[in-house]
Order: C-alpha cells, then structure tokens, then sequence
C-alpha cells in the first residue's frame, strides 16, 4: 500500500492505514530516535509514542507533502526532548546496545581482517565523538549523514531557518574533525 492511500485510510479512521505507515518508517524512526538518544529502549519508545501521535493528530497532516518528514519531525523533537531532560548521557555500551550497531551502514560486505579491525575502531570513534557533540548537532548530523535529508527537510524537521541548520552543521562537522582527527570523514563513512 503506497503512502498517500495509507495517510488516507488513517485519515477515516481505519487503523490498517497506520499499520503500513509502521511497517514503512519504524526501522529508520527507530534508528534515527537511536542516533539522537543513544538508547534503544528509549528510541522505540519515543518512535512508539510518534506513531501514536500521527494516529491522534493526522487530520492536521497536509496531504499534498510528504508524510516522512512530517512524522520524523516528531521523532526527532521527542529525541530532543528526551536527550535535553536526561542530560547525562553515558558513552558506554547502555541497555546491551554497543557502538557495533551504530549502523549497518558503516560495514563492508567482505572486510579483510584488519579492515574489520579497522572498522571497528572507526564505529567506535564515531559512536565516542557522536556522544560529545551536543543534542542539537547531533541531530543534524544524523538527519544529513544518516537519513540523506536536504537542508530545506532539515529545517522543517527541526522548525528552525535553513540558516541554523546551515550553522548547526558546520559547528557539527567542525566539532567531529576535531573529535576524530585521524579518523575518515563523516561523508567517506556514512557512503558506504
């Protein structure tokens, strides 16, 4: 079922058009909501209490756009919010979750030995140089690095000018040079 017929289901109240709204966007909700929080029980249930908030508040939805960066809005605000109360986030593996599923996006089909030692030590100074950026930054990495969304998306999702997220960028980027010094670039790492 394509998502505009989804959105349509959902907006007459039957409950199938949210099930394939799930089944679409929970993997890359979650591990967006992961990315920001660090935490995966808290991912999923920030990405549990969105889907449930898109249910209640889908006549507000504009059916001409694009349902993801609507809803991913909210995952992100609610990985904000969690991430700004909690303030005290922990570097170390949280809940069983460990930097080796910072993404699988990080990994090469058929590493060598000493490429997947070498991986490994990248994910984990990713995974340590993500944590030290602050919430804000982290998010835009995460919505360009992770999620490929232009500036313009970025700044829906986040409610702020292009110009801030420009900033927040830059300020990001400038921070995990620094963090990762010998380390790839964020881009040669998330193109793969």
């Amino acid at each position: 079922m394509d998502e505009r017929h989804a959105v349509a289901r959902l907006k007459r109240g039957d409950i199938g058009g949210l099930e394939a709204l799930v089944q679409r966007y929970q993997v890359e909700a979650v591990r967006t909501a992961y990315l920001i929080t660090r935490d995966r029980a808290q991912a999923e249930d920030i990405v549990q209490a969105a889907f449930l908030q898109a249910y209640r508040r889908i006549h507000q939805f504009d059916d001409e756009r694009p349902f993801a960066p609507w809803f991913m809005r909210s995952v992100i605000n609610q990985a904000l919010k969690v991430v700004t109360r909690n303030r005290q986030i922990s570097l170390e593996t949280v809940n069983g979750n460990s930097p080796e599923s910072l993404g699988e996006r990080l990994s090469d089909p058929t590493p060598t030995p000493a490429e997947r030692a070498e991986i490994q030590e990248t994910r984990q100074a990713v995974w340590e140089a993500m944590g030290k950026l602050p919430p804000e930054q982290r998010a835009v990495i995460v919505l360009r690095y992770f999620l490929a969304y232009s500036e313009q998306e970025m700044a829906e999702a986040l409610h702020c000018p292009p110009g801030t997220v420009k900033w927040r960028l830059h300020a990001a980027k400038e921070r995990l040079r620094t963090l990762l010094g010998s380390h790839e670039s964020l881009e040669e790492l998330t193109n793969g």
